[in-house]
């Protein structure tokens, strides 16, 4: 139950939908929602009638996937339902589907609504989730393009030919290609070219109003409302029944998330989905999974999409099946939504670790019998951040039992290091912190860990044994060339310890990593960002910050003081006797502009 509430603290605010699952792992339930975390939360507070009690007693576990619209969680719950059959679902059970808007292949065309696609050699359109929609906007183009209405074709023109809705076969020879001219605006229009038809729809609306036919101007208001219901983009469904597989992946911490989306004849009916630890480059790494997954005999459908070409050179062909990279369109829509539901999977699988408190202590247990020092309970790592040896600062965070303890975290600002020295930045913050502790009878930490490699140990162990004679375990975390936590060194001469990839201890240490980075990146960040304030005018007696800011809002920069006059800076109500200071002071010497 515990993991469930976790589990629910990390839903996202999307619209989706959610499957629900009872402890044999069966899907039970499959909803959807406009918001995904309101929604699903529901289910676990407050009261309910007895058949979503009985629901709410039988669920250990969900899952969810993400989408771009409501209307879309509504088509994929569709073809969830169908796929699994949950026992609690009624409404969508049955063999209703959304509706298609069709040109029939005949030798006199014609548009109907159908709920079903055969392979006739019709044009289909859709499926559109609002049917209603469907139906004003067939009604729609039927008066606007004559074909025929009938489904049996009469003996004498009827009262749609008098309307001129229709070109009337029953009487009149009508060319074909006047019919491949009526299908081709139809088919643009419902590809959603249809801008051109919504002008003139307003300008109808416009001009019933200003004659005050407002019915007919709610009328056609009406019709521009239909319009953009039926052609609101939705990716969950395909109208031309292939079948195709939609990936997408995305990678943190040496991590990968993949998460395939399988459309089967034209609707999406499941997705699968996987993280695990990845060593070389992603492309390739995420590729090579592709192919195993096919392997290990997936079936494999007609259109296999992805994300990027990179590293899939000969996948076509080994597959047997088209290997596209859509760059617009729904199915770059599609591909992107595998990509973002692979994001959230792995920013959930991240946070279910952190969360975890038995593992947690678990992981902090295992590093301390890796490095061979008992149980580290508190943890204190450092790292530096500096441009070229600018603003160098340092900054130092504590993980107590595996979690951070913010109010123990320090910042420092370089005192006795010029220019770009990493090892001599580390020695002084190191001297500093725990010269400091000795003083003052704090706290020793059990583990001390460096964001570097065998020269910051180095340096810490010097200051720590020699100068202080302190004898504290110091591990440094190395990184690889992408920037990513490698292996944990520790020893003199330091020597890498044997850590798994995906072991809870090596996440641990990432976590660390990444979060005495993001400390030490903020401040100095914060630390520059005041530097850079600076100039010149800090020089002159008799201007405070209050002044500064008076005189950098109204001239703009130094160089527009420089030339300013001395009624000009009487303006802003400085003396004559300063304002000549000021013009002194700046023209002194050349200075850098602010």
């Amino acid at each position: 139950m515990n993991s469930l509430k976790e589990k629910l603290s990390l839903l996202p605010d999307k619209p989706g939908c959610y499957l629900m699952k009872n402890k044999e792992g069966t899907i039970i339930y499959v909803g959807k929602a406009k918001i995904l975390k309101n929604r699903v939360r529901s289910y676990f507070t407050g009261s309910h009638d007895g058949k979503t009690q009985r629901l709410v007693s039988e669920i250990v576990d969900f899952e969810y996937i993400v989408t771009s619209s409501p209307m879309e969680a509504l088509l994929l719950e569709c073809n969830l339902i169908k796929q699994h059959d949950p026992r609690y679902n009624v409404m969508l059970k049955d063999d209703k589907t959304y509706p298609y808007i069709k040109i029939t292949n005949e030798e006199h065309p014609r548009l109907e609504i159908t709920r079903k696609v055969v392979k006739d050699g019709a044009k289909y359109f859709g499926p559109y989730a609002n049917a209603g929609a469907a139906q004003e906007t067939k009604k729609l183009l039927d008066r606007i393009y004559p074909l025929r209405k009938c489904k049996n074709i009469p003996k004498s023109v009827c009262l749609y030919y008098h309307m001129g809705q229709c070109a009337a076969p029953c009487e009149f020879e009508v060319p074909s290609d006047q019919y491949g001219e009526i299908i081709e605006q139809i088919t643009r229009f419902l590809n959603g070219n249809y801008g051109e038809i919504k002008e003139q729809l307003k300008l109808q609306m416009n001009e019933a109003a200003e004659k005050l036919e407002f019915e007919r101007a709610k009328e056609v208001r009406d019709q521009i409302q239909y319009i953009d219901a039926i052609m609101e983009k939705q990716k969950v469904t395909f109208s031309d029944n292939i079948d195709r597989d939609a990936w997408g992946y995305y990678t943190d911490k040496g991590w990968m998330s993949v998460q395939v989306f399988h459309i089967r004849q034209g609707k999406m009916i499941e997705r699968n989905v996987a993280s695990f630890p990845y060593y070389g480059e992603e492309h390739e790494d995420f590729v090579s999974y592709v192919t195993q997954f096919y392997f290990q005999e997936h079936v494999r459908p007609k259109e296999i999409l992805l994300p990027s070409d990179n590293g899939a050179e000969g996948l076509e062909e080994w597959l047997g099946s088209k290997v596209l990279v859509p760059q617009r369109g729904p199915k770059k829509q599609l591909v992107d939504m595998a990509g973002e539901n692979a994001r959230l999977a792995l920013e959930e699988k991240f946070a279910l670790m952190a969360r975890d408190e038995a593992r947690t202590v678990q992981a902090v247990e295992r590093l301390g019998e890796a490095l061979g020092i008992g149980y580290p309970r508190r943890i204190e790592a450092f790292d530096n951040s500096n441009i070229q040896g600018i603003d160098a600062v340092s900054a130092m965070v504590v993980f107590r039992d595996g979690k951070p303890d913010k109010k123990e975290y320090r910042k420092y600002k370089v005192k006795t290091v010029t220019g770009p020295d990493d090892y001599g930045t580390m020695k002084e913050v190191v001297r500093r912190r725990y010269t400091r502790v000795l003083k003052e009878n704090l706290e020793f930490p059990d583990l001390v860990i460096i964001d570097g490699g065998k020269g910051q140990i180095a340096a810490a162990v010097d200051v720590l044994e020699n100068e202080l004679g302190l004898y504290i375990p110091v591990a440094g975390l190395a990184k690889d060339n992408k920037h990513r936590t490698a292996q944990l060194l520790v020893g003199d001469p330091p020597i890498p310890v044997d850590l798994k990839r995906d072991s809870n201890e090596f996440y641990l240490l990432q976590r660390i990593q990444d979060e005495v980075h993001r400390f030490a990146i903020t401040f100095h960040r914060n630390t520059r960002g005041k530097t850079m304030f600076q100039s010149k005018l800090d020089d002159i007696p008799g201007i405070g910050d209050k002044r500064k800011k008076l005189l950098l809002k109204h001239f703009g920069s130094v160089k527009r003081m420089k030339e300013a006059t001395i009624d000009e800076y009487r303006g802003l109500g400085i003396g004559d006797k300063l304002a000549r200071v000021i013009l002194e002071h700046l023209n002194d010497e050349e200075q850098p502009q602010v």
